[in-house]
């Protein structure tokens, strides 16, 4: 069989691995390359989270080729107007259009021919027929997340022109999603819940779940832990600072309460700067830290208050892989084959944070068999080569009808 070629095409560089939109796209790109197909990626350097020259360089060196091209997509006040007043599209999906963008695909197209093209972001889908026009690959597309339902979540919790704006802006996106999976070739949903939706809504050419997955054989516990609680994730996107304001503002005076010697450790890229200025007793904001690994390692408990989701939450994966207790709510697990109770604890009202922070450090042996649970959970569905096994499994069957045509 020849050598399998594939062409990776990103919304932003996947770097630094300190995210879980990052973390996904490199395990995509890195399970292509381990299974031994010659894998191009081509990634905008956006202006929102920019790379810097000297660190592109060293960047996905042990893959075929990795090209990138400098793009401005900040939001702009006139460009929102305009877009509501006058476009049918999603704003976002016209933030991330760019013609030199474009050129570039056709370029890489031409001189690559690859087998396959995999777009890792829905708000690239406006790149689909340039693409078809230019290639007969397979055309694939990564979904991360269902990405209408996290805003029509956020409309529903908002109030007078915020709402009326995030709600028109949901409608276009879930008529913009939809266009786009019934395009595709193959889409491969992070969850069975988002496969599902899919199937309900549209009629589509195939599909296979592909989850975020490990390598567990290098997620190792960590080492002099502390029973401390942390969260970490992009404070630039909306439900993490939703969720810890709510936190922070509702469950962290019934925690404090119930456990005064109990201290929560948060950090995060892009943090606001009125969260950097809080000064909470027990509470400690880092803003963004040099290394995700570090600050993790000797932290016991995983806290993620997130309130509108979508997707997979990456960083409760790695959690689970090294054997931390996790405390959710039922939107920030969602995805994730875990029972609660078994694998991790469920919460819902700031009583419940209060209580199940109570449990872990009044019941640390029990707390500990849960995060045991968790890590073998996470070796039997989570595995990276069984997950990358599926999906190459499916793309032969593609690739082998469309050689047979």
């Amino acid at each position: 069989m020849p050598e399998r070629k594939i062409l990776i095409i990103t919304n932003r560089v996947p770097y630094p691995l300190s995210d879980g939109g990052n973390l996904a796209m490199n395990t995509m790109i890195q399970g292509y390359k381990n299974a031994g197909w010659k894998v191009y990626l081509l990634s905008m350097n956006t202006s929102r989270h920019p790379v810097k020259e000297e660190h592109l360089k060293t960047l996905f060196t042990n893959i075929h080729a990795f090209e990138w091209v400098n793009i401005d997509n900040e939001i702009k006040p006139l460009n929102l107007l305009k877009n509501y007043l006058f476009s049918k599209q999603p704003e976002h999906a016209e933030r991330f259009y760019r013609k030199e963008f474009e050129d570039k695909i056709i370029s890489v197209l031409a001189a690559f021919k690859p087998d396959v093209v995999q777009v890792e972001s829905i708000f690239l889908a406006t790149y689909l027929q340039t693409i078809k026009q230019h290639s007969d690959a397979l055309t694939v597309l990564r979904l991360h997340n269902i990405e209408y339902q996290i805003w029509q979540g956020l409309a529903q919790k908002s109030r007078f022109f915020k709402k009326l704006y995030l709600t028109r802006l949901y409608r276009r996106i879930r008529d913009f999603e939809r266009a786009a999976w019934r395009d595709f070739d193959l889409l491969l949903p992070i969850t069975e819940k988002d496969a599902h939706a899919i199937i309900r809504l549209e009629e589509v050419n195939d599909m296979v779940v592909a989850p975020f997955s490990i390598d567990t054989e290098k997620v190792r516990p960590g080492k002099n832990e502390k029973w401390v609680g942390y969260h970490i994730g992009a404070m630039d996107w909306l439900p993490n600072q939703e969720g810890m304001r709510w936190f922070l503002e509702k469950a962290w005076k019934k925690i404090h309460k119930a456990e005064p010697e109990f201290e929560f450790y948060y950090s995060g890229r892009k943090m606001p700067e009125s969260f950097m200025k809080l000064h909470i007793a027990g509470v400690h904001c880092l803003g963004e830290v040099p290394s995700a690994e570090e600050f993790i390692a000797d932290k016991k408990i995983l806290i993620v208050p997130v309130w509108s989701s979508g997707g997979i939450r990456v960083k409760i994966l790695e959690a689970m892989a090294a054997g931390k207790v996790v405390i959710s709510t039922l939107p920030g697990i969602k995805g994730i084959e875990a029972k609660t109770g078994e694998h991790y604890l469920q919460v819902t009202t700031p009583e419940d944070f209060a209580r199940a922070v109570k449990w872990c450090m009044d019941n640390k042996e029990a707390a500990e068999k849960m995060g045991q649970r968790a890590r073998l959970l996470m070796k039997e569905k989570y595995e990276q080569k069984t997950v990358m096994g599926h999906i190459i499994a499916e793309l032969d069957v593609l690739l082998g009808n469309k050689d047979g045509e």
